[in-house]
């Protein structure tokens, strides 16, 4: 497994992927906060960590139905005191997810059968313009299934991207990040 490393001068986890368990997760930078306290003197670690215990269940749920690739990003890997959510994506076959199949074994295995993303679904949330799927109310992550399709978020060319590459981007500024890689399945 790996480690993850400070911010960059532009607040942004540096570009490349970082794998690593659940627990190198909360150790890192990325929920005890920079080194740099000065310059982070309201970082909230207790918000970051449960911004990774929230998830931690999705993320068991994805292991037991055999997904083992699944990658967080979003505000939680740049240098926000305190990041709304996290967002992340999985890559999975498009023949489970077109069936429906995935979405049902997921939702056998979450309580709150969060699992779907349906934009039907979406709610609305006080403050926020934009309505949130149902593991965003109940979790506070948005995961997306990945098989190589376009994400909707486009480049500084108006190039559509795919999820590999749209998170690996500052939606901010464009400018390139790093992504954080789960390990570590049982």
């Amino acid at each position: 497994m790996g480690t993850i490393p400070e911010f960059t001068k532009d607040g942004l986890l540096p570009p490349g992927d970082y794998e690593v368990t659940l627990d190198e997760l909360r150790r890192s930078v990325l929920v005890a906060g920079p080194q740099d306290r000065a310059n982070y003197p309201n970082w909230d670690a207790r918000w970051h960590a449960k911004l990774v215990d929230k998830p931690e269940l999705l993320v068991r749920q994805l292991w037991q139905v055999g997904i083992s690739d699944i990658f967080v990003d979003g505000s939680f890997v740049e240098d926000k005191d305190h990041p709304n959510d996290m967002d992340g994506y999985f890559v999975c076959e498009l023949r489970r997810l077109a069936s429906g199949e995935l979405e049902r074994e997921l939702n056998l295995l979450d309580p709150y059968k969060v699992w779907t993303w349906d934009p039907a679904s979406r709610r609305p949330y006080r403050g926020y313009p934009k309505k949130q799927l149902p593991m965003w109310h109940q979790y506070r992550v948005e995961l997306y299934p990945h098989f190589g399709q376009l994400s909707g978020i486009r480049d500084e060319h108006g190039n559509e991207l795919e999820f590999p590459s749209a998170f690996r981007r500052s939606r901010r500024d464009g400018k390139p990040r790093g992504i954080v890689k789960i390990g570590g399945k049982p």
